[in-house]
């Protein structure tokens, strides 16, 4: 449609309301995203524990199967298995021909960059270990992967909104750009969905996301765990099943 279009059609809308012909309906709509992923030979879903690592501050991988079961429980139509997670960083460990020196649950965590998670990723595609998972549970979809949740910090000029009173006595408000320190946190999960029949990777789908504040503000880690994954949870439940985006539309009469 042409920009001549547009205006003539929207001088024809006005007109008519003007002329009292016609009157306007504002609709809620939802408009769907299919699933990326088939899950109907599925009945239930496995969460079966994460690679984790970056700060000592938070277990990221055990709060990750802790609130995807929780998500899954209400939001998909599989069933949720409860289980322990599997603490793959120590399942790695274990297979290494030199052992691996100090206490995982003591010392900083084994797994610090993206540089070290690739020692251990390897396990996510190992068909004939997730197939033994699988054929203890009889068969379900699994769901795995990592997760990275690091300290991050910034320097630079930032925008702000900025309050003033003009000559009028008016509040207004610009951006004004200053130069500050920042700190927070960065979360990179990757999501593996695994057929627990075969042990074969169906689909693996990975994200990233930053959270930043101001350095005199201390940020639980948690809190700021729970902010990032909200951002990110859309994403994951696409994979899984059909969602819906609302919005709205107008009806002319």
């Amino acid at each position: 449609m042409t920009a001549k279009t547009v205006v003539a059609a929207s001088s024809l809308v006005i007109g008519l309301a003007t002329a009292g012909c016609v009157s306007f309906t504002e609709v809620a709509v939802e408009t769907p995203i299919q699933a990326k992923l088939d899950v109907s030979p599925f009945q239930r879903v496995l969460v079966a524990g994460f690679l984790g690592g970056g700060t000592k501050n938070l277990d990221a991988a055990s709060e990750t199967s802790r609130l995807l079961r929780s998500q899954l429980r209400t939001k998909s139509g599989m069933r949720v298995i409860d289980a322990d997670a599997l603490q793959l960083v120590q399942e790695v460990d274990k297979r290494r021909t030199s052992p691996v020196a100090g206490d995982t649950a003591q010392d900083e965590p084994r797994i610090k960059t993206e540089k070290d998670l690739l020692e251990y990723e390897p396990i996510l595609s190992d068909v004939e270990y997730w197939k033994k998972i699988g054929q203890e549970y009889q068969g379900p979809l699994i769901v795995t992967g990592s997760v990275l949740f690091t300290d991050i910090a910034r320097s630079g000029v930032i925008s702000k909104p900025k309050q003033y009173t003009d000559q009028m006595g008016r509040v207004q408000v610009e951006e004004s750009r200053e130069f500050a320190n920042q700190k927070g946190y960065s979360l990179t999960p990757k999501f593996v969905f695994i057929d627990g029949r075969t042990g074969v990777v169906l689909h693996s789908e990975s994200f990233h996301e930053e959270a930043l504040y101001n350095e005199n503000l201390n940020t639980p880690a948690l809190s700021a765990y729970f902010e990032l994954m909200d951002k990110l949870l859309p994403g994951f439940l696409n994979t899984l099943s059909t969602q819906k985006i609302k919005g709205t539309r107008i009806l002319i009469k």
